[in-house]
C-alpha cells in the first residue's frame, strides 16, 4: 500500500466524525481511570522505592533484582502465551456468543496456567540455587527463592484474569482491584513486616499476600462479567482451540524476545558487577519505566479497540485514532521527559547517595523512552491487527542486538553501559515497528500539526532549567523536583492551547478530556 490511508482523513465523513467522537470517549473514559490509577500507583510507588531504597539498601534491592530475573525467564514460558490470547479472544467470543470457546479460554485456560506455575516453580527451587551462587555469585539469593517461587504462582494468574477483564473492555474495575486496592496494601504490608526487621524477607511476604487477594478480587469480577453460558461448570470439558494456541505461541515467541530486551541488562550486571551495582540499577531504571505512563493508559483500552476496528475494517478510522492519540501521549509526556532529564542527579540524590552516582541512567533511557512514546501504539497494533509476526521479526532483531550490546558495554562501562544498550534496543524497536506499520497497513501517526509542540516544549525545557539553576532556594531535592514537575504541566499546555493551537482532532480529544474530568469533579453537566 504506497498512499497512507491518512491522507484520506481531512476529507471524512461527518460519520466517521461521529464514529471517532465515540472511539475517543470510550478510550477517555476507561484510560482515565487507569492513567488516575497508574498516577496514584507511582506516585505512592515513588514514596515507598525511597523508603525501601533507604531501609534495604542497594545490595538488598539488587538481589531482589536478580531475583526478578530469575521468575522472569520463567515467565517467558508460565503464561503459555494465554494472558495475551485473552486480550484479543474474550470480546470476540462473548460478541459472536462463542460461549463453549470463551468458557475453555477462561476456566480450562486458567487450569493450565496453574497446573504450568507449580511445575515451573519446582524447576526455579532446584536450579535456582545454581544459578544464584555460580553464576550471579549471591549465595544470600538462594534463601528467598521459595518466596520468589510463591510470588511467580500469583502473579501469573492474576496477569491472566487482569487480561480478561481488559478484554471484556473494562479497566475501571481492574484499576480499582490492582492500583487502589492491591498498591496500598502492598505498601502496608511490606512497611509492617521491614519495621518488625523482616528485611527483604518482609518486601516479598507482603508481595505475595497482596498478590493473593488482589487475584481472588479479579477471579471473582470475571465471574461478573462472564456471561452465565460460559461460567465454571456451565459447558463440558474442553480445551482451548487451535487459533488460541496459534497465536499464544506467537506470544510466546514474543515474551522470550521481551525478557531478553527487558532483563538481558541486569542479568549482565548481575554476572559481571554483582548485587549493588543491580541494585542502583534498578532504582534508576524504575523511574524510566514510569515516563510512559500515558502511552500505557491508552494502550490497555486502545488495544483491543484495534482488533475491534481493524476486524470490521475501519481502517481510516483506526489511522485516525492512532494520529491523534499518539500527538496526545507526546504532549502529555514531555513536561515529564524535561523534568526528569534536568534533575536527573536530585532525583537519585532523593534515594540516598549511594545511588545519586546512577543519575546518567535516568538521562539515557528517558530519550529511549521518548522515542517509545513518539511511535504510540505500535506493538499493539501489529499484535491486534494479526501482524504479531511482523513484531517478532523485529524483536528477534533487537533480542539480539541487545544480547550482544549488554554483554560488550557491561564490562566496560557497568551500570552506564547497560543503560546504553537498552536505549539503543528501545529506539531500535520502536522504530522497526513503526515502519513495520507503515508497510502492512499503510498507516502513520506523522503531520504537520506536529511541529505545534516545538513553542511548549522550548517554554517548558526553558522554565525548567531556570528552576534547576535555583534550586538551591528550596533546600531539598524532593520540593525542587515537584515544583518543576507541576510548573512543567501547568506551562505546557497553556502554551500548547493558547499560542500552538488546537486542530479539529484535537478539539474533540481535548473536549473529551474536559467531560471526563466534570464527570469525575462532579459536575456532568457543567
Amino acid at each position: 500500500m504506497d498512499e497512507p490511508i491518512l491522507n484520506a482523513i481531512p476529507h471524512a465523513s461527518e460519520q466517521e466524525t461521529q464514529l471517532f467522537r465515540s472511539h475517543v470517549g470510550h478510550i477517555s473514559r476507561h484510560s482515565g481511570v487507569y492513567f488516575a490509577g497508574t498516577i496514584f500507583t507511582g506516585a505512592l510507588g515513588y514514596l515507598y522505592k525511597v523508603y525501601l531504597a533507604r531501609v534495604l539498601g542497594a545490595e538488598n534491592l539488587g538481589l531482589y533484582t536478580l531475583g526478578v530475573t530469575l521468575i522472569g525467564l520463567l515467565g517467558v514460558f508460565n503464561t503459555l502465551g494465554l494472558p495475551q490470547a485473552a486480550l484479543r479472544f474474550v470480546a470476540r467470543y462473548q460478541a459472536a456468543g462463542q460461549f463453549k470457546e470463551l468458557h475453555a479460554l477462561l476456566w480450562r485456560g486458567a487450569a493450565l496456567l496453574l497446573g504450568a506455575n507449580i511445575l515451573l516453580a519446582a524447576i526455579l527451587l532446584v536450579f535456582g540455587k545454581f544459578i544464584a551462587v555460580r553464576f550471579y555469585h549471591s549465595p544470600e539469593l538462594v534463601l528467598y527463592l521459595p518466596l520468589f517461587a510463591g510470588l511467580m504462582l500469583f502473579s501469573v494468574i492474576s496477569m491472566f484474569f487482569g487480561r480478561v477483564l481488559a478484554g471484556y473492555r473494562d479497566l475501571k474495575l481492574r484499576t480499582l482491584i490492582v492500583n487502589f486496592i492491591g498498591s496500598p496494601l502492598n505498601i502496608v504490608l511490606a512497611v509492617l513486616l521491614i519495621s518488625a526487621g523482616m528485611g527483604l524477607r518482609g518486601y516479598l511476604i507482603a508481595q505475595i499476600a497482596t498478590s493473593g487477594v488482589v487475584c481472588g478480587l479479579l477471579v471473582f469480577a470475571v465471574w461478573q462479567f462472564t456471561p452465565p453460558a460460559a461460567r465454571l461448570f456451565s459447558q463440558k470439558g474442553s480445551s482451548p482451540g487451535r487459533e488460541i494456541w496459534s497465536f499464544s505461541s506467537a506470544m510466546l515467541g514474543v515474551g522470550f524476545l521481551s525478557f531478553l530486551m527487558g532483563q538481558v541488562d541486569k542479568v549482565a550486571l548481575g554476572y559481571y558487577r554483582g548485587a549493588r551495582e543491580t541494585g542502583i540499577y534498578s532504582v534508576a531504571a524504575v523511574l524510566v519505566a514510569y515516563m510512559p505512563v500515558v502511552l500505557t493508559s491508552i494502550n490497555q483500552i486502545f488495544a483491543p479497540t484495534i482488533a475491534d476496528l481493524h476486524t470490521r475494517g475501519e481502517h481510516a478510522i483506526l489511522a485516525r485514532l492512532f494520529q491523534s492519540l499518539t500527538k496526545w501521549i507526546v504532549g502529555l509526556t514531555l513536561p515529564l521527559a524535561l523534568v526528569i532529564i534536568v534533575f536527573a542527579r536530585p532525583l537519585m540524590r532523593i534515594f540516598g547517595h549511594e545511588f545519586e552516582v546512577g543519575w546518567p541512567i535516568l538521562i539515557i533511557g528517558t530519550v529511549g523512552q521518548l522515542v517509545n512514546c513518539g511511535v504510540g501504539s505500535v506493538g499493539n497494533i501489529l499484535i491486534m491487527s494479526g501482524n504479531e509476526r511482523r513484531l517478532m521479526k523485529v524483536q528477534i532483531a533487537m533480542a539480539a542486538f541487545m544480547t550482544i550490546g549488554s554483554l560488550a558495554l557491561v564490562p566496560l562501562w557497568g551500570i552506564y553501559g547497560a543503560a546504553i544498550a537498552a536505549a539503543l534496543t528501545n529506539i531500535g524497536m520502536n522504530v522497526f515497528n513503526l515502519l513495520e506499520v507503515r508497510k502492512a497497513l499503510g498507516i502513520s501517526p506523522y503531520n504537520r500539526s506536529y511541529l505545534h509542540l516545538f513553542l511548549p516544549t522550548a517554554a517548558t525545557l526553558a522554565l525548567t532549567l531556570a528552576l534547576r539553576k535555583g534550586a538551591f532556594v528550596f533546600r531539598h531535592d524532593w520540593l525542587a523536583v515537584g515544583v518543576a514537575l507541576a510548573l512543567a504541566y501547568c506551562v505546557f499546555p497553556a502554551v500548547f492551547y493558547f499560542v500552538a493551537g488546537l486542530d479539529a482532532d484535537d478539539q474533540l480529544i481535548a473536549s473529551a478530556l474536559r467531560s471526563r474530568m466534570r464527570t469525575v469533579f462532579g459536575r456532568p453537566g457543567a
